[in-house]
């Protein structure tokens, strides 16, 4: 099997390519069976964002800390851990971020766009969700709309649910909020078109995030899921992501 290795810049990533491309040779993006990421789950999301175009599926081994969209790490029988993996579907976020000087800038998260304040002051956002005002204004450090696959991260830290895979919902989580004090977030349909409206931007400036994409001074930030695009996953049949989603869940 024709294999494309994206590693981390780690001694103990750049170690792990040297083996298996001695194994099992590199290949080209391009020409590549399955792409195959060497790292944590930073390197994984590189390698969606980078290759995701090619319609290649994606494969990793942890070589990093927590590695929730990764499998072990083991060089042996690669070939073998690649024909019998199963595969999960992500589709990922898409951002458009508007600026207050006008312009537009636009981003995919295959884990979550956040929205975060710039300077001491909270942030004021409003909440349009298919066109309906949810929420005039939520007054706290940000807030969050997070994939499920997405929701074991950022999303889980602030204290956001986490999303079974087949639950088609997102999770919409505030970031420290103030106002209203006990609002704790909001699941989404999978196809909901979700605005939020940055209030008094000028003295309050915000920025947005869609996993790699950062936007200053933003004053209106459009999400949705875009199903246009979508990337494989691949695990071993023993380290299936949604029931490690289901574990985590129940994690003390």
């Amino acid at each position: 099997m024709k294999v494309h290795y994206h590693h981390a810049s780690t001694s103990e990533a750049e170690k792990a390519f040297n083996t298996l491309r001695k194994e099992y040779a590199q290949h080209s993006p391009e020409e590549a069976e399955v792409i195959v990421a060497l790292g944590g789950d930073g390197t994984m999301l590189e390698a969606l964002h980078r290759y995701h175009e090619l319609g290649k599926p994606f494969y990793g081994m942890n070589l990093g800390t927590v590695g929730f969209l990764l499998n072990p790490y083991r060089p042996e029988n690669l070939t073998d851990r690649l024909a019998s993996a199963q595969g999960v579907m992500l589709h990922p976020l898409r951002m458009t971020a508007r600026t207050e000087d006008g312009k537009n800038v636009e981003g995919l998260a295959f884990n979550e766009v956040s929205l975060l304040r710039q300077k001491r002051q909270t942030a004021k956002i409003g909440i349009v969700v298919d066109g309906v005002e949810r929420l005039p204004e939520l007054v706290g450090d940000g807030v969050i709309v997070a994939t499920p696959a997405g929701s074991t991260a950022y999303n889980s830290s602030a204290h956001g649910p986490i999303i079974p895979l087949s639950a088609n919902v997102l999770a919409l989580t505030p970031l420290c909020p103030f106002h209203p004090r006990h609002w704790r977030g909001a699941l989404l349909r999978h196809d909901a078109q979700v605005r939020l409206e940055i209030i008094d931007a000028a003295k309050r400036p915000v920025s947005a995030t869609a996993d790699f994409t950062e936007v200053r001074n933003v004053v209106q930030v459009d999400i949705h899921q875009s199903k246009s695009i979508g990337v494989t996953l691949l695990f071993d049949p023993d380290h299936n992501l949604e029931e490690r989603i289901l574990k985590e869940q129940f994690m003390p």
